[in-house]
């Protein structure tokens, strides 16, 4: 559902109140069934190609390298996953100079069986891929560019020099996001623009880079709790306070970059990246070298997010609540395995260790069960119920200083850490939990 006064997702408590006035009101106006109407009403209009335009306008306020895109030799590939993209990131390639991305032919025009995917889901990476891949490389293109069928969520994949490909995580496409955004701000803002009026913000489970990015840089950065609609209502308010909202991210690469559209954008976010990588190019840079650049400069992030399957809500129930009573009644574990816990903080209750009054800055869901651990070494860890689906998810991310550049025991200081989290907290053999099917 969207508040159509500022084109957001709506929030609790306004999506209760609504369906309660839907419910008040559940039987039909006559003439609901006359089918006709479309064709006659007055009230009719389709606004499609009004929208569109001006959409593909408002584009080219995040375009900063129109010369370079039109002499480029650098070639894409996209693919809509058989969804409604193709049309659209044909015309934001055009908005910003580009020759036309090839297009997947097979996955090209909607097809609600998705048939030539197992899963129409491009953040599974390279498995489902596979066909924009090989074309990629029988056309020579650097770079593949992949919207969602609904195509507000963008993968992105490049050719290495080792012959493979390198799929990016959303996480990993942040960093480069926020990077460029900030750059591309920068450069062109005004002498008497003030760093401390900018703002970047990511949902909570999501990469902490950005905050690195912020604290060298001066801007502010923001969590809000999972699920774009929040980050679209905060998005909303700091606008209506004067406020300059550069780029806003979750971790499901879900991307937001500028505020022509206070959400998720998978359109905008395949010719941003497009620009990018014709940007780099020209400096002999990959978007993946880019990237360890960016880590080099603000603190390697290493994340690491998966899940387990419970389908009994009582064992999930207990999980959570033996967390909130570990070694004694409403006391959180002050350490995991051999891992110090400097912070907790618990968004069902609304708890956090780490203010002065311990209670959370984010709203508390009772509806769902979250608790986040920020640990000594440095490494931040959620447990969080889904939603929709019958799974506990984990999100682990090792936040380093730029000083501490070894890669290697990074990610196996973080393994080390997960497996402790899984071992200590959620117990899998103990609680009848099923790991997540590779």
């Amino acid at each position: 559902m969207n508040d159509f006064s500022h084109n957001t997702q709506i929030t609790s408590p306004h999506d209760k109140e609504i369906i309660k006035c839907i419910e008040e009101c559940v039987e039909p106006w006559n003439g609901s069934w006359n089918e006709n109407l479309v064709d006659t009403s007055p009230i009719r209009q389709d606004p499609l190609k009004k929208i569109c335009d001006c959409y593909m306008e408002d584009l080219k306020k995040i375009c900063y390298h129109r010369e370079l895109n039109v002499q480029t030799n650098l070639k894409f590939v996209h693919t809509s996953f058989h969804g409604v993209g193709h049309d659209y990131v044909q015309l934001a390639f055009k908005a910003f100079g580009f020759q036309p991305p090839i297009p997947v032919p097979e996955q090209k025009d909607p097809d609600p069986d998705f048939s030539t995917v197992k899963c129409p889901n491009p953040e599974e990476g390279e498995s489902v891929l596979e066909l924009s891949l090989r074309l990629a490389e029988k056309e020579n293109a650097k770079v593949v560019v992949a919207t969602d069928p609904d195509a507000d969520r963008l993968a992105v994949a490049e050719h290495q020099e080792n012959g493979c490909w390198k799929v990016f995580t959303g996480n990993e496409l942040a960093a480069l996001f926020g990077w460029w955004m900030f750059s591309c701000w920068k450069e062109n803002c005004s002498e008497d623009a003030d760093v401390k009026n900018v703002y970047m913000l990511a949902t909570t489970v999501s990469s902490k880079i950005l905050r690195a990015i912020a604290l060298k840089e001066g801007f502010h950065f923001e969590e809000t709790l999972p699920g774009f609609k929040w980050i679209g209502s905060r998005v909303k308010d700091l606008l209506d306070n004067g406020k300059v909202v550069l780029f806003a991210f979750e971790e499901s690469i879900g991307f937001m970059c500028g505020t022509s559209v206070l959400d998720k954008d998978g359109v905008s976010a395949a010719v941003v990246i497009a620009e990018m990588a014709t940007y780099l190019e020209g400096k002999n840079l990959t978007l993946a070298q880019k990237l360890i650049e960016i880590y080099e400069t603000y603190g390697y992030h290493i994340s690491k997010t998966s899940y387990f399957l419970c389908y009994d809500p009582p064992t999930i129930k207990r999980i959570f609540e033996k967390l909130r009573n570990f070694d004694a009644p409403q006391s959180y574990p002050k350490c995991c395995g051999i891992y110090n816990i400097l912070h907790v903080r618990d968004i069902t209750t609304g708890y956090d260790s780490s203010q002065p009054n311990k209670k959370s800055v984010l709203p508390v869901s009772k509806s769902s069960q979250m608790i986040t651990f920020t640990f000594q070494n440095g490494c931040v860890a959620t447990l969080r119920t889904s939603g929709t689906e019958p799974k506990i998810k984990y999100y682990a991310e090792m936040c380093a200083l730029p000083e501490q550049s070894d890669r290697s025991m990074l990610e196996e200081e973080l393994q080390k850490l997960i497996e402790a989290l899984i071992e200590n907290f959620l117990e899998p053999d103990k609680n009848g939990l099923i790991w997540r099917s590779a």
